[in-house]
Formats: structure tokens, sequence, C-alpha cells
């Protein structure tokens, strides 16, 4: 990597920020394409100071993550439909106006592509039956994508309030915790932080119940293999592992940023070389 005065700028915005796997990967990615760019790591606390500054520093794209993703909106000039119905922004990407030739800042939602593309590898998802553990920001998007692909979804939350929230934004059916067991569907996903480094013992459900189902995703990446996807394996069902949905989320984002084709294994070995350190 060459860094120079026409190098392209691109990085992720969040608060922490240190442990993103992201840079390895966009970095791997743009060296393969051949484009002058480079992707940095930005802890950012405030947005609207950031956002003036990336302006100013001529920035093309952004990926943004917790906590982040919804309040970056406010502070946008143009949405994305999709986005804006997600209610959330993980993909920022700077063009200049045809007429005013001001830089001009649209955001995007990459997740719940990712998570669709991620699924698809081991499902098919039309007229398919998930159960979707937690009601946060990455669950908004994996919910709406399913919903979007014709799946019929089941959210389940440990706040009853906010799982019900998000399940009614969407027409799904919310699943108190302890009721788990009566569900009947083709795949678990838990987009809780349940089982991430360092509470590695952790998981988000009775092992027990594992074997309803024939495909598990975790997109918990940190480990790799989590304790949900290490009992799921075991119990028979084909497991999904947080890079999956990472990958595919940000070779979106870079298609958005460049209009090229991701090279998709170089960004996968760059991720698991940084995983392993």
């Amino acid at each position: 990597m060459q860094i120079n005065g026409a190098t392209r700028l691109f990085g992720i915005l969040g608060h922490p920020v240190t442990h993103s796997l992201s840079p390895a990967m966009h970095n791997a990615a743009l060296e393969n394409m051949g484009i002058n760019g480079v992707y940095v790591p930005m802890d950012v606390t405030d947005l609207e100071a950031g956002v003036a500054g990336l302006r100013a520093l001529g920035f093309v794209g952004l990926s943004v993550t917790i906590p982040h993703k919804e309040d970056i909106m406010r502070h946008l000039d143009e949405i994305d439909p999709v986005a804006r119905r997600i209610g959330a922004v993980n993909t920022l990407h700077f063009r200049q106006h045809p007429d005013s030739g001001e830089r001009i800042l649209r955001g995007f939602n990459t997740d719940w592509l990712g998570s669709n593309l991620a699924l698809a590898e081991a499902m098919s998802l039309p007229d398919s039956r998930v159960l979707v553990l937690g009601a946060g920001g990455a669950a908004k998007g994996v919910c709406f994508g399913l919903v979007e692909a014709g799946a019929r979804v089941f959210v389940s939350n440990r706040s009853h309030e906010r799982g019900q929230a998000l399940a009614d934004w969407l027409g799904c059916e919310f699943v108190p915790s302890d009721a788990i067991s009566e569900i009947k569907a083709h795949a678990l996903v838990n987009t809780t932080s349940v089982g991430m480094e360092p509470d590695v013992n952790g998981i988000p459900v009775d092992p027990a119940l594992l074997p309803r189902f024939s495909v598990v995703m975790d997109i918990v990446y940190a480990p790799l293999e989590t304790r949900l996807l290490r009992e799921a394996r075991a119990a028979g069902c084909v497991v999904v592992d947080g890079l999956a949905m990472l990958l595919n989320q940000a070779a979106v984002q870079l298609k958005i940023w460049t209009g090229a084709k991701p090279p998709l294994l170089v960004m996968r070995q760059a991720l698991v070389s940084a995983l392993r350190g």
C-alpha cells in the first residue's frame, strides 16, 4: 500500500473501534482491487464534529458501528429509503452534487443484505421460519432482511417491551424467552452479544433446544466459533459464523463506494488472519 496525495480515504466510525476487523478486511480488498485507498478506524463520540471533519478531509466512504447507527441519521444529507425504513445506517458515501458541486453525504444500510446473503448460503429464505434472538440495531437489520426475503420471523428478547416493539414494527410474532421451546423454526439467528469475548462460555439459548433447528447463525465473530455454534454443530445443525454477515455486508459497502466487484475470498482470508492475531 502506497499512501500519497491521491489516496482515497475510507474508514469506520464508532466508539470503541479498537476491536474492529474491518480495517484489515477493507484494506486487503482495496489493495487487491488496485485502488489507491486506505481504510482507517476512527473512535468518535461527538458525531456532529466528526461528520464535519470527515467532510473537510475529503473522505469517500465510511462504515458506521456501535453506538452510532441510529444517531448518525440526524447528520446526513440523504438517506436511502431502505435505511430510513430500518431506522439505522451502517454505511456512508460522499458524492459530489452534479449542479452545486457540494459534497453530499448519503446513508445506507447493508446489514440486512449481509445477513440475508450469509443465511442464503445455508438455506432457502422464502417461506422459511426463523427465530431471531435480540431486538437491538443488528436485530432490526436481520429481521427486516428476512421479512423482505419472504421468511416468517419470530423475535425473542429478554426485554419484552423492546422485543414486542420490533415484532410489531415488522408484523412479526414476539416470543418470550421462556416460550422459545414452543416455536418450530428452520433457523435460529443470534444477534445478541452473548458468547462474545470475554464471556466465551455464554450461550443465548438452552443447548437442548438446538436440535429443533436445521441452521444456526451467530453474528458474534470473536470468538469465531462461539459456544452456540459449537453446541449447534454437535447437535447436527448447519452453522453460519459471524464472519459471514460481516463479510457480505462489507462487500456491499465496497460496491457502493467504488462501483467495482469486491474480492470476497481475499476479504475473508484477511478477516481470519486478523482474528488469529
